[in-house]
């Protein structure tokens, strides 16, 4: 326990003294939030959003950029460290490097995915062009990416049951793949959808990783406790500076690797069933997005004023602070529920 919490307070040291140079560098990069109309995925003016979110063009987009990053080198380092103090512990997890490497390439994959996303809305490259990327082909590129990933636990990891508590325990055998590329690309974009308010998408994930965390503990999975430590030192340093007013932004390249590793720890560590209810929060988000989407498509008409829950919170009259910190202790509250629910048998 000493050497995770030794290596999350390193991490988040790190990570902490590196941001304010690092938010420096991006504005001599231009690399912020652009004055833009916002437009939805139908392509339409979204006037209600641009209304609380306009004062924030010209904050810095890219702190996913740097705690992806640092989460690497900083994982990277801890496992030799480990290794080299506990060598009997490879002889003993067969699966170790195929953990591993499903998590980082999760992680990065999503990443580069994301800095893709942000490069092109702050530079605006036409979607009709090469470098233009419409809104169906992210989405298949999540989708190939998502199912590697599903693929990896199934042949490697031989994952292919869910648990529910009290119901037992069900074979998906192959079905198992489809299933889990739903469950990543999902939270991916539910994190994306999410990261809408200063601090509300980093600290709500913070809390929820906080409860894998327990359960990778729990089952000795060293490997991914030990990405989580450092995952969690970085977020909390990155938090320090996006509560409001935010001085950084996550960006998509953080919002996407961010939300669909937090589905493949939850597979990784076969807790499937218990992975909404810790991400209640996230899945709340992309449920009334989702709602509001496939009401204007077939209905022609809104559910909601408007979408996702937090925007809609702001548009009842919310202040931004409030509508985070209540969120903040709703995904408290799911964490601990997703956690009774993760032992149950």
């Amino acid at each position: 326990m000493a050497l995770y919490l030794f290596v999350m307070l390193i991490s988040f040291l790190i990570n902490f003294f590196l941001i304010v140079p690092y938010i420096n560098l991006l504005y001599k990069l231009k690399l912020q939030r652009r004055d833009q109309q916002t437009k939805d995925a139908f392509d339409k003016p979204t006037p209600i959003f641009d209304k609380f979110h306009n004062h924030k063009q010209g904050t810095p987009v890219g702190g996913g950029i740097l705690i992806v990053l640092t989460t690497i080198i900083l994982y990277a380092v801890s496992l030799v460290f480990f290794l080299l103090i506990r060598k009997p512990f490879l002889a003993n997890y067969p699966a170790f490097g195929s953990e591993v490497k499903i998590i980082l390439f999760t992680f990065v994959g999503f990443a580069a995915l994301g800095l893709y996303d942000d490069l092109s809305k702050m530079f605006q490259w036409d979607k009709t062009q090469f470098f233009g990327l419409r809104l169906r082909h992210k989405l298949l590129l999540e989708i190939v990416l998502a199912t590697v990933a599903a693929y990896w636990l199934f042949t490697e990891l031989k994952i292919d049951i869910m648990h529910i508590p009290f119901f037992g325990v069900y074979n998906l055998d192959l079905w198992y793949i489809p299933f889990a590329a739903f469950i990543i690309v999902a939270f991916s974009n539910a994190v994306n959808i999410t990261d809408g308010l200063d601090g509300l998408a980093s600290g709500v994930l913070l809390f929820a990783l906080m409860a894998f965390w327990a359960i990778a503990r729990s089952i000795i999975d060293m490997p991914t406790a030990l990405f989580i430590a450092v995952w969690l030192g970085g977020i909390g340093a990155f938090l320090y500076f996006n509560i409001w007013p935010a001085r950084i932004m996550l960006g998509d390249t953080g919002a996407l690797s961010f939300g669909a590793t937090f589905a493949v720890i939850g597979l990784v560590l076969g807790k499937a069933f218990a992975l909404p209810i810790i991400g209640g929060v996230f899945v709340l988000e992309i449920f009334t997005s989702l709602v509001q989407l496939l009401s204007k498509k077939f209905r022609k008409k809104r559910v909601f004023p408007v979408a996702p829950f937090h925007l809609y919170l702001q548009h009842k009259g919310w202040e931004e602070p409030k509508i985070v910190m209540r969120l903040w202790i709703l995904g408290i509250l799911f964490a601990v529920l997703g956690l009774m629910i993760a032992f149950m048998k």
